[in-house]
């Protein structure tokens, strides 16, 4: 056995450690997020949620506001905590909020018993405006940022590095701007309080896609070698 294939059995272990650790972190906080919702469906939605939506105070608007952003500060420090480079940071970051996002679905089904399928729509962020859309695509987005944020943190455990590439940003914000168009295309639904549109699955699969092709140029533009800037 090579010296480098012994040096690197401790590093994996220790990511795998880490990994857990955030991995529970995530799936905590998952549960104090579900248990804020169950609150707020007691109060605005006593008989179950569903759509349309409900016109809420201002002052809790801006309590959610508030929450969901400490909820991206939290998820941003584990990272920052957990890896040394950007892009290492940036891969905890993925896991955590993928995990963290399929979990408060998993607590809703536990405490709620919702959303009773994938296809169920929820609200699923507030700003700038609210975003709706079936379960399934947060969860999707979610696993795929797993993922990845596994294969950037791997990457790096092993020596090598991952740096984003001019294609792959351009392909992340053409795909980002489809998928944001989906959960807020329907302003009559958002702002108007009405039923909403069937969603629009084609423009999550192109997203989708666009991000998967984003992260494979990168991935395979970035060699896995020791000798490694440091972003």
């Amino acid at each position: 056995m090579s010296n480098q294939s012994a040096g690197s059995k401790p590093k994996l272990f220790g990511l795998y450690t880490l990994v857990i650790v955030v991995a529970v972190f995530a799936v905590a906080m998952a549960y104090v997020e579900a248990a804020v919702v169950v609150y707020l469906r007691g109060l605005f939605y006593p008989d179950g949620f569903s759509l349309p939506l409900k016109v809420i105070p201002g002052r809790y608007i801006a309590v959610e506001l508030f929450r969901e952003l400490a909820t991206m500060v939290m998820i941003a420090t584990v990272a920052g905590l957990a890896g040394k480079r950007f892009w290492e940071r940036f891969g905890y970051f993925l896991i955590l909020f993928g995990v963290w996002d399929i979990f408060y679905y998993v607590w809703l089904a536990i405490t709620l018993g919702w959303p009773v399928s994938l296809m169920d729509w929820d609200i699923l962020f507030l700003i700038p405006l609210p975003w709706i859309g079936p379960v399934i695509a947060p969860v999707a987005i979610s696993c795929g940022m797993i993922i990845a944020g596994y294969l950037i943190i791997r990457r790096f455990a092993s020596g090598g590095y991952f740096r984003a590439t001019w294609p792959a940003w351009i392909l992340s914000l053409g795909a980002t701007a489809i998928i944001l168009s989906s959960f807020m295309g329907d302003t009559d639904a958002t702002l108007r309080l009405q039923q909403p549109r069937p969603y629009h699955y084609g423009l999550l699969v192109a997203g989708l896609v666009l991000y998967g092709l984003a992260f494979v140029h990168a991935y395979l533009k970035s060699r896995p070698v020791s000798s490694s800037p440091q972003l």
